[in-house]
Order: structure tokens, then sequence, then C-alpha cells
């Protein structure tokens, strides 16, 4: 898990979210509100599929394109392959680990990957998760 996480506001701009990972080298961020209670994360394909190819501008509220409903977490409680499982059950490559609301750390697919006791977890979950699935609305 990597507990130095990076996280947006939910006021703050797709410009501002986009340039954060540009600049960390992350494909995701998790949105927090005023009090740092987690309430969305936000994909570069969120950015993508929800701004850039509807013509919105760059100025657009990340709590505008951000996925909040239904957003899968994990717990510290959890163990590796727990977070695995869970990952390949939803089909994401990133779960946020949150405790009394707070984000705490990320997993990654790439944190299982390169844990030799986890390699066949992790090409579970990847197998799940290139699983076709329906498009987000």
């Amino acid at each position: 898990m990597t507990s130095n996480v990076y996280k947006v506001t939910d006021m703050q701009s797709v410009q501002e979210a986009a340039a954060l990972m540009s600049e960390h080298n992350i494909g995701s961020l998790p949105v927090v509100d005023q009090n740092g209670t987690m309430v969305g994360i936000i994909t570069d394909r969120d950015i993508t599929l929800r701004t850039t190819a509807q013509g919105e501008a760059a100025q657009t509220p990340v709590s505008q394109v951000m996925t909040a409903q239904q957003v899968v977490q994990g717990t510290p409680e959890m163990d590796a392959h727990e977070a695995a499982q869970l990952m390949a059950q939803q089909q994401i490559r990133r779960l946020p680990i949150v405790e009394n609301g707070q984000i705490v750390g990320m997993v990654a697919l790439g944190d299982l990957a390169v844990d030799n006791q986890l390699g066949n977890e992790a090409g579970q979950a990847l197998s799940n998760i290139s699983n076709p699935s329906d498009p987000q609305k």
C-alpha cells in the first residue's frame, strides 16, 4: 500500500487534478471534501471521457466528473490477498484504503504485481479487470 496519497478536493478543477496526475505519474486521485472525508475518486479516464470528450471546460469542478457512487474502498485491516480479491471482483486497478472516512492509503495493481507472493492474485485481478464491462455513465 502506498501511504503517501495525493488527493484533490471536490471543488478543484479537472485541470488541477490532471496536472497533479501528470506531475506524480499517477492515474487516479481520491477526492475529499473540505473536512478531508473521501467522497469519490477521479481517474485520467474520467477526465478524458467526462470532460474532454464532452467538450467541457478545463475549469470544470472535479465533483462533476468524479466517480462518487459505489466507490469501492478497502480498510487498513485487510490483508493483501483480500485487497486483490476485492479488486478482481470489482474490476478495479486501484483500491483506496479508508479509515473513519479518511484516505490513509492506496493499493494499486502494480503494488500486488511486484510482490512475489502475490503474483497469482495480481494475475487473477488483472484477468478479471480486463473482462469487458458496461461503461459508466
